[in-house]
């Protein structure tokens, strides 16, 4: 709840001031593009009254009741551009406010020098440097205007470049006979306008190009609206591994309130959502345990704190199979902490979208997912536990991905 608040307080703060810079910046380049003080009026009444009624659109236009499972006119020309506009509006305004402190407090001390210098030096002190200035200024904005770049790349591009990742997992109690096993992890789907059923079949059969022998998914193949809970079980119906396909809730199922009614149309196609529950693989004589949860959260984050847990895992011990490996589905990362403590072999997660927009390669803090997780993307491991949190697929709130590709995950065990 704190973190929630914490994030809206922060961007409507961000919100007004961000768009006013920006809008006074597009006024300025109006200044240069014309000579005609007539042009120029033209060019800041039509330019606001396009922005006004772009953001009336976006912002007060009633959303459909079925969300589409296939890009429409609306997503392509209203929606996207204007979730570009605001996520690559709020990261230049984030830029220059601390550079704009930065000019600020040197004036500052420019002004204090002069005040503190004998009467007799300060005129050789103030040494005009407007040129320098405004070079300065422009500079600063050439540099908040990247982000408009970078998200225009990860809209058009980084969105829809899925890579696959190979990760050989070490487990010490691994049967001879799982030596080898390789399970395909899809997660964060969020069909809709975004991530259209026929991008979900397509990477359904990258998976099965993969040859796993058991596919794991692990939670929100939805995001707001029940509405397309059907064309994404269809989509990934094409899914085939000889150990069976498994899947586990999300938070974005349960806040949409289809928890129940996307298990049974998956259960009708032939996949397991495995829901407080376990299955036992067996090969040769020999096993292993898979466990599903439902997500689950310590905070009441989201629609009305659905998925509040007081405890992370309650009741998953009896699920737990001794002396052999066991392998848990959770959509939330956090519960890791929990898994390794119950002996859990291999936690598989989703959730963050690896961060979604990141500058990792810059400092591994610079993640908005690490308000919510230690554990933002990849592999970890405490003791003889292992977790991997899955990038996935989709997005949400901006189909902007920035550092931080989609990702189909591929594990072969091996035996320590």
């Amino acid at each position: 709840m704190l973190i929630r608040h914490l994030l809206q307080f922060i961007a409507i703060l961000l919100f007004v001031p961000s768009q006013i810079f920006w809008l006074w910046q597009l006024r300025k380049l109006g200044r240069k593009l014309f000579a005609s003080p007539t042009a120029r009026q033209r060019w800041n009444r039509w330019g606001l009254a396009a922005y006004l009624c772009w953001a009336a659109l976006n912002l007060l236009w009633p959303r459909p009741a079925h969300e589409a499972a296939y890009l429409t006119l609306r997503a392509a020309l209203i929606e996207a551009p204007f979730r570009w506009w605001m996520l690559s509006s709020l990261l230049g305004f984030t830029l220059f406010v601390p550079l704009y402190l930065i000019d600020l407090l040197g004036r500052w001390c420019v002004w204090l020098y002069r005040k503190l210098l004998p009467p007799a030096k300060v005129e050789v002190a103030r040494v005009p440097l407007p040129a320098r200035r405004q070079f300065i200024v422009q500079t600063a904005v050439a540099v908040c205007a990247t982000p408009f770049a970078a998200c225009a790349y990860g809209l058009l591009v980084e969105r829809t470049d899925v890579q696959t990742t190979h990760r050989r997992i070490m487990l010490k109690r691994l049967p001879k006979a799982f030596d080898g096993f390789r399970i395909a992890q899809l997660s964060d789907i969020h069909i809709g306008p975004f991530m259209t059923a026929r991008s979900v079949r397509k990477y359904a059969a990258q998976v099965n190009q993969l040859k796993p022998d058991l596919v794991a998914l692990t939670g929100d193949f939805v995001t707001w609206q029940a509405s397309p809970e059907r064309e994404v079980v269809e989509a990934l119906s094409g899914l085939k591994a000889p150990f069976g396909i498994f899947g586990s809730i999300g938070n974005h199922e349960i806040w949409a309130g289809v928890e129940d009614s996307i298990t049974r149309l998956f259960a009708a196609q032939g996949t397991k959502v495995l829901r407080q529950e376990n299955v036992t693989l067996a090969s040769a004589g020999e096993r292993l345990n898979l466990i599903g949860v439902d997500y689950q959260s310590l905070s009441h984050f989201g629609r009305h704190g659905d998925g509040f847990v007081s405890e992370y895992l309650e009741g998953v011990e009896k699920l737990v199979l001794p002396d052999t490996v066991n392998i848990l589905m959770s959509h939330n990362p956090n519960t890791f902490d929990r898994a390794a403590e119950l002996g859990i072999d291999l936690s598989l997660a989703g959730h963050t979208h690896g961060g979604q927009v990141t500058m990792e390669y810059i400092s591994p803090n610079l993640s908005p997912a690490r308000l919510i997780t230690a554990y933002v993307r990849g592999w970890f491991r405490k003791g003889d536990s292992q977790l991997y949190v899955n990038r996935g697929i989709g997005t949400i709130f901006s189909p902007v991905r920035i550092d931080c590709p989609p990702e189909i995950t591929i594990y072969e065990l091996k035996r320590a």
